[in-house]
Order: C-alpha cells, then structure tokens, then sequence
C-alpha cells in the first residue's frame, strides 16, 4: 500500500511521546487511558455515522443531542447551549450575526481573536476596538477595563454589541461582571469569546466563568482545556436579549449540514468526565501547578506570568488563570522562540507558543504530576546551560515591540470593503502608508496584528520581520522568504 502522506506524520509525531502542553485538553488521548469510558479510543472508527434512525439530528435535535446538550446546559449553567463541531469560529460567527444586521458597529477588544474580525467581514459590521492594558516587559495583553468599555459606549451610542475575550490566551481575565453590568446598563448585548475557559466552572480558584458574571451569549472551545477532540466547542446562551430562532438560523448558517458524531460524542464525553472526576482532576491540576511554579522561584533566571512577577503597569490587574504557564528565559538571553525549540528537541516537551518574549503552555485535566516534573527539570537544564544563545534583542534590534504597545493602526476601509477592493502585492518594506488587503495574524495564537483596510505603519513592518527572522509562522503574507503583502490598489 503506498504511503498516507498525512497519517504517516501524525503517527510520527506520536510516536516520539512528546509531554503536551498544548491543545488539545485530552493530552494526546491520555485522559481516556485514564479514564476509559465505553471503550471510547477504541470504537472511534464505528461510530463514525450520520443522521440515521436513532442517531438524532444536530439542526433539529429532538432525542440523544438534545438530551446530551441539555445536559451541558445544566453543568455549564447556561438557559441553553449548543454543540459545535466547526470550531469556536462557526460560534463566533454565528453570536456576532445573531445580534446584528449590516452596518452595525461592534465594539471589540483589539487582543481578539481573528474569529471576530472574519465574524465582522461576514455580517458587513464595522468594528470599534478596545485597547487592553499590556505587560511592557512581556509584551503580553491583559485586561480590558470596565472604565475602556464605558468610554467607548459613550463614544459610540449607537453600538450593537461587545465581544470580549476572556479569559485571554495567556490566562487573563478582565472584570467580566462589572463590564456585563456597563454594557447592559447602556442596553446593549455582551457576547464573550470564552475560547480558553471552558474549565472555569471547575474549581472556585479559577475566575468565574462568563455566564456566572452575566455575559449574554459565550463560546467556549471544549477542546481547548476538556477532553474533547479538536474542533469541538459549545455555544451557551442566557436571558431574553438575544433572538434565539435567528441565532439557531445562524448556526445552521455556519456548521456543516454533515456534523462529526466523532466530534458531538467527544463533547459528550468530556461532559461525562467533567461532571464526574472534574473538580477532583483540577484540584489535583492546581496543586501540581503551584508546586512547578514554587520550584520556579529558585532560578534567578526564570520569569513565570504569576502574580509574584507583575512589573507595575499589571497592578490593576483583575485576576489570572492559573493553569496557564507563562515562561521567559529573556533574562538569559533566551528569546520564546529558542525557548520552545529548545525544550521540544533536547526535552520531548511541546508547548502550546512561543514569541519574542516567552512560551505558553496550557495546563490541563489530562496533565499528569510527571508532565510537570519534567517541565521543572527541562527548565532548570536550560536555565543552567553554559551554551551561548544569540540574544534575539541582536537579531532584531532593541527598537522592535508587540503591536499591542502601539497606537492602533488607523482604518481607511471598513474590513469588508478593504475584502472586496482590487489589489496589489508589494514588499512589505515598501508598504508604510498603504492600506492593507489582508489581515496579518502570527499564528499561535492567532491574534491578528493587522486588519484589512488599516493603514500599515513602520513599527508594524518592523514587527513582522523582526518575529519572521525567529522564525515564527505569520499567516496572511504572500511570501515568507520575501515578505510580500497585499494592499489596495
């Protein structure tokens, strides 16, 4: 039999038993070796289905969906709550639409995900950004403020709607409740993009979740921090703001008339093992967290996104997820990027991102006590090294910073109008003063850094050549090697 290109890859992969800190919450299906519910690893194949008789219907559940999603209804806190299998993205999309019409204005954190933006593209929307505070010395978004939302709400009135991420990739998470109070005393709807907390409810050391701080309809990306397969996420709604028939309409819109069985049982599953084993598995989760990041403390060289480490400009921060583990070896030299390659092939350890500044791993139920152990020791191993790195700030320059420490780029085109406008691709270093065709995203963790119909600035440029020197993925140029960009005619 001739090879299968793409499964001969992922078997590779798998085969060398990296320790995961990345998506998704499963671990590598460890969690289900742990905890074998109905043999599930091992039926997969068989129950790969379609709507036949008994099987139910995602678009119009009357029997074995509907009482499954019923159930995270209930476990999640939510009025209603419906399954996903096109991602988060499809939810994103379909929240966003839900509330609006062509023309509405949105109010949205810039630090969101490129989700929201295509979400925007879709409903011809025009977005209204929200800067969040940053952490200068890692470069890092933290909170959207309650007094940022209400500034802009009187600026402008005539919104429909906010989107909020929360908590954000690297774990922060704004003062929900007081912004739901703001947004819903201007009478507007609060839609959250809840990507990375779908394990909030989990334990009463974790941030609230977002429907317990009021937020009108939230999406979370069960795969990302449970154990379901990648892709499969949940949509959740409460109260009366939202029209519900135009939001199912909405998801139909979005989803595939063909939904994955796959996909929907493992978000059964993860239901099953979070209202069974949850709170035990997190509990255990934290513990081995606080103890890594306790032995953390030792090493003069070794920075964590903690609350013990804060520089000044995070003293008005709201509250952190810590199961997020934010790493920096700046202090050595050591850039993100070198950092994650460092422990990937010497240490068989994947972490979810890397930048400039640091690396991410996200922390799971499916974590064992020995993932952190090696961490610790891989950390410790690199951290003491007598190798000689070559300081990134040599590479790029000590002038380059993120973009969210920059002024917002101004707009000329709203993002569907700059989507439709014809075209020409330049070098990107000839392209300060143009107006962008396209979003640029560095991808993880899919943030974009510009949006289509913004007027491209020098410090951008120099961002993106500075992270495409490291090495980092950047989705949107038209060649990597020659860093081309698309931009209206």
């Amino acid at each position: 039999m001739k090879n299968t290109l793409l499964l001969d890859q992922l078997i590779k992969i798998q085969q060398q038993q990296m320790i995961s800190f990345h998506m998704p919450g499963h671990k590598n299906g460890r969690i289900f070796e742990r905890l074998p519910y109905k043999n599930f690893k091992n039926i997969l194949t068989y129950i790969d289905t379609t709507e036949i008789s008994g099987t139910d219907n995602l678009h119009h559940p009357k029997g074995a969906i509907k009482k499954a999603q019923e159930r995270a209804s209930r476990l999640m806190g939510s009025e209603e709550t419906f399954f996903l299998v096109n991602g988060s993205t499809s939810g994103i999309y379909s929240m966003i639409m839900a509330v609006t019409n062509p023309g509405d204005k949105v109010i949205i954190g810039r630090n969101c995900h490129k989700a929201v933006i295509n979400g925007l593209i879709l409903g011809d929307c025009i977005p209204c950004y929200l800067a969040p505070t940053v952490d200068p010395v890692q470069g890092i978004a933290l909170e959207i403020t309650p007094a940022s939302v209400e500034r802009m709400l009187l600026e402008q009135p005539d919104a429909k709607a906010v989107v909020i991420t929360y908590p954000t990739y690297h774990g922060v998470a704004s003062d929900l409740k007081k912004i739901a109070e703001i947004v819903h005393k201007y009478d507007k709807i609060l839609l959250v993009d809840e990507a990375h907390g779908a394990h909030l409810g989990l334990s009463e050391a974790l941030p609230k979740t977002a429907l317990e701080c009021g937020a009108d309809i939230v999406v979370q990306s069960t795969h990302k921090t449970l154990p379901a397969f990648t892709q499969s996420s949940m949509l959740h709604i409460q109260g009366s703001r939202v029209d519900r028939d135009k939001l199912k309409f909405m998801l139909r819109l979005h989803q595939s008339s063909s939904p994955s069985y796959l996909l929907m049982a493992s978000l059964d599953v993860a239901m099953t093992i979070y209202e069974s084993h949850g709170k035990e598995l997190m509990g255990e989760l934290l513990n081995h967290v606080k103890e890594f990041k306790s032995s953390m403390k030792e090493y003069e060289g070794v920075v964590l996104f903690d609350e013990d480490d804060f520089s000044e400009a995070t003293a008005s921060l709201y509250t952190l997820d810590p199961t997020k583990l934010w790493i920096s070896l700046q202090r050595k030299g050591i850039s993100g990027v070198q950092l994650e390659e460092e422990l990937r092939s010497t240490f068989g350890i994947q972490m979810e991102l890397s930048n400039l500044y640091g690396v991410l791993g996200i922390g799971t139920i499916g974590n064992e006590k020995k993932d952190f152990i090696q961490l610790a020791k891989a950390i410790e191993g690199i951290n003491s090294l007598s190798k000689t790195y070559t300081s990134y700030t040599t590479i790029i320059g000590h002038n380059v910073k993120s973009p969210l420490m920059m002024e917002i780029p101004q707009w000329a085109l709203t993002p569907k109008e700059a989507l439709y406008r014809e075209k020409r691709t330049v070098r990107l270093q000839e392209a300060i003063g143009l107006i962008s065709g396209t979003t640029i995203t560095p991808y993880p963790p899919g943030i974009p850094i510009l949006m289509p119909g913004e007027v491209i600035n020098k410090g951008l440029i120099q961002y993106i050549k500075a992270i495409t020197s490291m090495g980092m993925e950047v989705i949107g140029l038209k060649d990597d090697t020659q860093l081309l960009i698309d931009v209206i005619k």
